[in-house]
């Protein structure tokens, strides 16, 4: 059992609550798996206990047994240890012996090298010195020059040292008694300068960056190092940039170089502006000058001119890692020279295109209208007036109202197509314009959006509208059409508002052009708000002026009247009125927005009522009538009910109650004008309606009407 228990014991990881459990199903298992016998797993556990006991005393003894012999082994081990230190120190000591030998040794060398040196200079610089009056001598002797050192290409880098060495030589050399010699050293050394960039060029034509080096140190000596950067700039700038578009290879172009140029140059950060400057002045320069040398089409121009513009500023920000040691504006001045002669004329010329594209597309909207626009006439509003005047006293229609059948002139398309092309112009205009101009260019821009989109269009189509309104208390049925213009004029407004506060505020605010930006717009803006104004005003009084003339015209007296009874149904003139006004509140609801809405409802309403009113007051009641008079004001009072208006609605409800007085008994005339709704009115109000009913002289007899005319309001 114990070996059993060790097994247990041993697994890793042990869980104790594991190992009772099969402690128990073991127990259980010798008397069967369907009896429990708790003695017998009590003596279990006891006898286990004691195992487990005796198994840790054996471990205990073995633990003890180890832990000695670990003792013992490192006491072996620290000894060994003691004795490896001890050999360890003496080889540092060794170690240190050596080191001084070396530097001993090594004093020596040095100082005998100097002594070498001091020997050898001097001998190096005769031998040298030997050599250029050797060949110093080839120039002294008349006739050509038949040393192989320059004939020889393979010796190109010897007869270059040599030669630069000459000609420094010669430069201090009296002009009289060394003339042709000193002629003769020029010619060589310009013959020999013109072969090493020769085979520069030749050497970076085949991606030779070693010797490309090379020769650029050696001709780093010589005058015309600069021709070298030249020939590596123009031979390095000839291959194509980027197919017909020259800003698409030059980033990569650059960065390909740069990489080189610091392989072969002293100065690469030199040489690489200059690299650039080069692009700027050639490449880029004659690339824009060629496509905006046409200037007949002045829109394709500017959107060129901006394209052009931002991508070399783009460029030029893309460019500046390159540009270390020189101006950070170097680039922003070379695009500022590119495109000089072009910016100095932009805003008369985005102007004058501007200008041109909006005339263009007002005279394309009026000739798809087939409309010839008129000037409005200075005194159309009192000609109007007078005929209106005329009209109604003479009743004869003597006023030309011309409605155009409906069209209001106004087009939300042609009114986002002038917004499209004024915010390109205002875009266009924060790219090309100096900061000083900026603001000033800007409003420039903005009045010519104004002029057209306000004044041409929305003011003249407003002139039209008003003008097509038909005069106050017509014979026939007045067309409305003002509440399309008015809601179009609106539209339009609100998608100026968005372009000024997008293109046009950002960029005038705290500058002295703010003020007037804004008075000018507000002028155009109050000139439409008056004209809508007048608009609805003119509307609400043709429509209601017609209302009263057809109810004058088509309410019978019979109605209210009548000699017999007769259904009490709304009368014809009623459902005619209220079969015109439905479709208008629609119109209104739907032309009309945010808090216009309500107050043009609520006018509206007002009129209605006001009209109703005064018509009703213009008749005589018997029983029968007066129910048909009820039936007319609950028709007027749902029609109305649209209009949303709490006073409107409590306009209706007073006249309702009053109709009631029309068909109440006598006995209850006093409590029904006691009534809540009627209490608050005047005294007067009431009698004048009650004055209406056909038994009136009977009442007033019979002083019925006594307490009414004694009321008061409470």
């Amino acid at each position: 059992m114990l070996s059993q228990y060790v097994e247990e014991l041993e697994q890793d990881p042990f869980e104790v609550e594991e190992f009772i459990e099969r402690l128990c199903w073991r127990t259980n298992n010798e008397i069967g798996s369907d009896q429990f016998d708790p003695d017998l797993l009590h003596e279990t556990f006891v006898e286990t206990i004691k195992d487990l006991k005796i198994l840790q005393e054996r471990q205990q003894r073995k633990c003890d047994k180890l832990e000695d012999a670990l003792k013992d082994e490192q006491k072996v081990f620290v000894k060994a240890i003691d004795k490896f230190v001890a050999k360890h120190q003496i080889s540092v000591d060794y170690f240190h012996q050596l080191d001084e030998k070396i530097n001993s040794v090594a004093g020596k060398v040095i100082h005998l090298g100097e002594q070498l040196e001091n020997v050898n200079i001097p001998r190096s610089r005769a031998v040298e010195a030997q050599l250029l009056l050797s060949h110093m001598g080839d120039f002294l002797m008349p006739g050509p020059i038949v040393n192989d050192v320059y004939s020889d290409k393979g010796r190109l880098f010897e007869a270059a040292d040599i030669i630069q060495k000459l000609y420094m030589i010669s430069q201090d050399l009296p002009a009289s008694r060394f003339a042709n010699a000193k002629k003769k050293i020029e010619g060589k050394y310009d013959e020999i300068e013109m072969q090493l960039i020769e085979e520069f060029a030749t050497a970076q034509k085949m991606e030779n960056i070693d010797r490309m080096k090379e020769i650029s140190t050696i001709l780093s000596q010589f005058k015309g190092y600069s021709q070298v950067i030249d020939v590596y700039i123009e031979q390095s700038q000839a291959v194509t940039y980027g197919g017909r578009d020259v800003f698409d290879g030059i980033v990569p172009l650059c960065h390909k170089n740069y990489k080189i140029i610091k392989q072969v140059f002293n100065a690469p950060d030199q040489v690489m502006s200059k690299f650039i400057l080069n692009i700027y002045q050639l490449k880029i320069n004659q690339f824009v000058q060629t496509k905006l040398d046409d200037r007949k089409d002045e829109g394709k121009y500017l959107k060129t001119l901006y394209e052009l513009y931002s991508r070399t500023l783009k460029l030029s920000n893309e460019l500046q890692e390159f540009m270390k040691e020189s101006d950070d504006d170097l680039l922003q001045k070379l695009t500022a020279n590119i495109f000089s002669s072009h910016l100095a004329s932009y805003i008369e010329v985005e102007s004058r295109s501007l200008e041109a594209r909006c005339q263009l597309e007002l005279r394309k909207f009026y000739e798809n209208k087939n409309h010839q626009k008129k000037q409005v006439e200075r005194f159309h509003e009192l000609r109007r007036d007078m005929q209106a005047l005329i009209g109604a006293r003479t009743n004869i229609n003597i006023a030309q109202i011309e409605d155009y059948g409906g069209e209001t002139f106004l087009s939300e398309e042609l009114a986002i197509n002038l917004l499209q092309q004024s915010s390109c112009a205002l875009e266009r205009c924060c790219l090309l314009s100096k900061e000083v101009d900026l603001p000033r260019n800007i409003l420039k821009l903005a009045d010519i959006l104004l002029r057209f989109l306000l004044h041409e269009h929305v003011d003249y189509a407003l002139d039209l509208g008003l003008q097509a309104i038909p005069i106050a208390e017509c014979k026939s049925t007045p067309q409305i059409y003002f509440f399309d213009v008015a809601q179009k004029c609106n539209t339009i407004v609100h998608l100026l508002e968005k372009t000024y506060n997008a293109s046009v505020i950002p960029n005038v605010l705290s500058t002295a052009q703010y003020t007037d930006c804004i008075q000018k717009k507000r002028f155009y803006l109050e000139s439409i708000e008056t004209k809508i104004e007048t608009g609805l005003e003119r509307t609400l009084n043709a429509i209601f002026g017609w209302v009263k003339t057809f109810l004058q015209n088509e309410q019978k007296k019979t109605d209210f009247k009548p000699d017999s009874d007769v259904d009490t149904v709304a009368s014809n003139a009623c459902l005619s009125v209220v079969q015109y006004v439905n479709p208008l509140i629609t119109l209104i609801q739907r032309t009309i927005d945010g808090e216009n809405l309500s107050a043009v409802m609520t006018e509206f309403g007002v009129r209605y009522h006001r009209v109703i009113y005064e018509h009703l007051q213009q008749f005589q009641y018997n029983t029968a009538g007066a129910m048909c008079a009820i039936c007319d004001v609950n028709e007027y009072r749902k029609s109305a009910r649209p209009l949303q208006s709490p006073l409107v609605t409590q306009l209706f409800d007073v006249l309702h109650a009053l109709c009631n007085l029309l068909l109440v008994k006598v006995e209850n005339l006093q409590e029904v004008c006691g009534g809540e709704t009627l209490n608050y009115l005047d005294k007067s109000v009431v009698m004048n309606f009650i004055q209406l009913r056909s038994d009136y002289k009977s009442i007033k007899i019979s002083n019925s009407l006594k307490g009414i005319s004694d009321q008061r309001h409470v």
